[in-house]
């Protein structure tokens, strides 16, 4: 029943990334569109994220009717300096995905306000240990981009277009999911544009059956390591698969890589963080492994 359940899952999340494909299908390339939907997905996981962390946090000590989506910028200021130091990043209510998703169709400068709320995000982890896991983190999501439309009316047609289909997205509680939602979606769209992952530096898409024979063959007898690393990271497919197959739990000191190519890079970031491990818990490196390990 379960097995059943997990399938049915996936497929309608598969179903609704494919909606979003048709929607934006001739204007976007789709490497690009590929990065613009991640980019996003990110975007929503990490305010739920941080939403759900605060707002457990306050219904445990009493009040349970609190909900940080509706709290003033001003009042939610006070908890930044806490969740920059236990989440690594900090979100205003004004510039969560929902609230902005909420007023983006009245919205004539929806570009310039994710453009805003994105580097907000990466700011708020400025001069904290957390910092080299978000900066540029967005980057790839250029929100201004003429592959989105030719004036900013266009552009923003096709940005409420990705808001509302990711919002659609039935990625609920992650606990409460039989698949990793926010994952295997991930894993889709690097399988769906494989042919393309490689055309601009020489990059080779590893599929999840690979990576996953290769890990088990790595951790064969083991229930637990030190940590993992990966020279060549990519997206961090090898690492994830250590995760899943051993538990996050039991790699002690958390997963390192390298990558040389900024937008894998960024993906293998994106990709730690749409796996539920935390910032203190990975350290991805941009740079050349033979030159600079």
């Amino acid at each position: 029943m379960a097995d059943k359940r997990k399938e049915q899952e996936r497929e309608e999340l598969h179903r609704a990334i494919w909606s979003i494909a048709d929607d934006l299908r001739g204007s976007v390339d789709g490497w690009d569109f590929k990065s613009y939907v991640l980019g996003i997905m990110f975007y929503r996981y990490i305010s739920e994220n941080l939403t759900n962390y605060i707002n457990a946090d306050e219904w445990k000590s009493g009040d349970i009717e609190f909900d940080y989506t509706i709290l003033s910028d001003e009042d939610a200021e006070q908890a930044r300096e806490d969740m920059i130091r236990t989440k690594g990043f900090f979100i205003l209510p004004s510039e969560l995905f929902c609230n902005v998703r909420a007023k983006a169709k009245e919205d004539v400068n929806l570009n310039m306000t994710l453009e805003q709320a994105f580097r907000h995000i990466e700011e708020s982890a400025k001069g904290s240990e957390s910092e080299d896991d978000f900066s540029g983190l967005f980057d790839d999501i250029d929100v201004n981009s003429n592959k989105l439309g030719a004036s900013v009316a266009k552009r923003n047609e096709k940005l409420i277009k990705l808001l509302d289909g990711i919002g659609e997205m039935k990625l609920g509680n992650y606990q409460d999911n039989t698949i990793d939602a926010f994952g295997d979606a991930y894993e889709y769209l690097m399988s769906m544009y494989a042919s393309n992952a490689g055309k601009s530096g020489g990059e080779f898409f590893t599929p999840q059956e690979v990576s996953e024979l290769l890990t088990r063959l790595a951790v064969a007898g083991k229930k637990e390591v030190n940590k993992v690393y990966d020279p060549a990271c990519g997206s961090g497919s090898l690492l994830l698969k250590a995760a899943k197959i051993l538990g996050k739990d039991n790699v002690r000191q958390g997963f390192f890589g390298q990558e040389i190519n900024l937008t894998t890079y960024n993906l293998c970031r994106i990709n730690m963080f749409l796996h539920d491990i935390d910032f203190d818990k990975f350290d991805i490196a941009h740079e050349d492994t033979l030159l600079s390990p």
